[in-house]
């Protein structure tokens, strides 16, 4: 006898996404603040459709292949469980790859830093019809995105539609997803917002963090709570472009490492940086960005990374951390701060020259919304916000033995 468990889907999914889960036309784009559900529906539409569709196959896709472990591939198993059908699903992890056990039909992971695997997907059960693009936001480049979109071309069955689904938190209003989406979207379109308010099953503390921001920080409240567009302007780094480089090219350059710690709002967050003196560029070339670390699990995510070699330098507003760190075998110490170094270490940086690694889209996301205060009459003042700051204080302390050699005062 086989055991049939039925459920009630709107009990599952919850409110406010009727219009997203029905829409069939070419793009679905969801904007929203976090805690908002659209990822984790995005998540349960995918599984839910992939085993109504018999001949649908999906692509899901980061701007870095590495981020989708703990995101997307992380809610698809989560979505398996909430409907109670992980049992039907085979999941491998390398390479990530999800497959239907009754029809054979398969969800592929791909990360934009490697387009060639990203071009070269051929099914072996029905048609790649369906592609959603989580962390839409970190596509810089609209080219990228419609060369990634040509991979959707092709025949479908006439019971099937080809659908891109997007879903980004919407930190800055002069990206192209704005102009491209949601200025004048075509009946192929639907562009939506969502924010936390829809989301029912919210627990207490997490309400209470936007109550708080609500209060203390209501520029990122209209953000990062109501999904607003973010508006950026007085950028504190402008001299800076995102671009491929490798190892090669930056052998023989001082080796720079900072990092600001997080804990359960906030990110642990760590630059890895190579400064070219001589022509007075800095290199990103990685990055740590993640929140729930203890200091040992910070110790061995960055020996994992490859760099539990290097030297350091962390806030010292947290010597306990530093301490603790130094005993798991970290080499780290604390940076000096003092009167005006926010300043001074700010005015060093935009003498350089920035040259940032395509993989790092924390660090690339930040740098194009740390932006300079404003006062209650809309005029900048040199004091740069409390926000979009974890890998830019990072940066700041990684680099700080430069910054004192420049004799200013710390």
């Amino acid at each position: 006898m086989i055991k049939k468990e039925y459920i009630h889907l709107p009990d599952v999914v919850g409110k406010g996404y009727k219009r997203f889960w029905n829409f069939k036309g070419r793009y679905r784009v969801v904007k929203g603040s976090r805690r908002s559900k659209k990822s984790k529906t995005t998540a349960l539409w995918f599984i839910y459709n992939m085993m109504k569709y018999p001949d649908a196959n999906s692509l899901v896709v980061r701007k870095t292949y590495r981020t989708l472990k703990d995101s997307c591939f992380t809610e698809l198993k989560w979505a398996m469980n909430r409907l109670k059908v992980r049992h039907l699903w085979d999941i491998k992890e390398s390479p990530m790859e999800m497959t239907y056990k009754p029809t054979g039909q398969k969800i592929y992971f791909r990360g934009l830093d490697d387009p060639l695997k990203v071009t070269s997907i051929t099914t072996e059960i029905g048609v790649l019809c369906w592609m959603w693009i989580e962390e839409a936001y970190e596509i810089t480049s609209e080219n990228d995105f419609d060369t990634l979109c040509e991979s959707m071309l092709g025949d479908c069955p006439d019971y099937l539609f080809k659908q891109i689904t997007l879903t980004f938190n919407p930190w800055n209003e002069h990206h192209w997803l704005k102009k491209k989406f949601f200025d004048n979207p075509d009946e192929d379109t639907l562009a939506i917002t969502t924010n936390y308010l829809c989301n029912e099953w919210l627990s207490d503390d997490d309400k209470k963090v936007f109550e708080k921001m609500k209060v203390k920080n209501p520029r990122r409240y209209a953000v990062a709570g109501l999904g607003g567009w973010g508006i950026v302007d007085g950028l504190v780094f402008e001299n800076w472009e995102e671009k491929q480089f490798t190892l090669d090219d930056v052998r023989g350059f001082k080796t720079k490492c900072g990092l600001d710690f997080g804990y359960t709002n906030d990110p642990t967050a760590v630059p890895i940086m190579f400064l070219d003196k001589a022509n007075e560029t800095l290199y990103i070339w990685d990055e740590l960005y993640q929140t729930g670390l203890s200091n040992k699990k910070i110790y061995q995510t960055l020996t994992d990374m490859g760099y539990g070699k290097e030297r350091y330098t962390g806030d010292s507003a947290e010597p306990k951390s530093i301490d603790e760190l130094k005993g798991y075998g970290l080499r780290i110490k604390g940076a000096k701060k003092g009167k005006d170094s926010i300043q001074n270490g700010i005015q060093y940086i935009q003498d350089l020259k920035i040259i940032i690694h395509p993989r790092c889209t924390s660090f690339l996301t930040e740098i194009q919304n740390y932006t300079w205060e404003k006062d209650k009459f809309g005029n900048k003042l040199k004091i740069p916000i409390d926000d979009f700051n974890h890998l830019m204080d990072a940066m700041r302390y990684g680099l700080e033995d430069e910054i004192i050699n420049k004799d200013w005062m710390f």
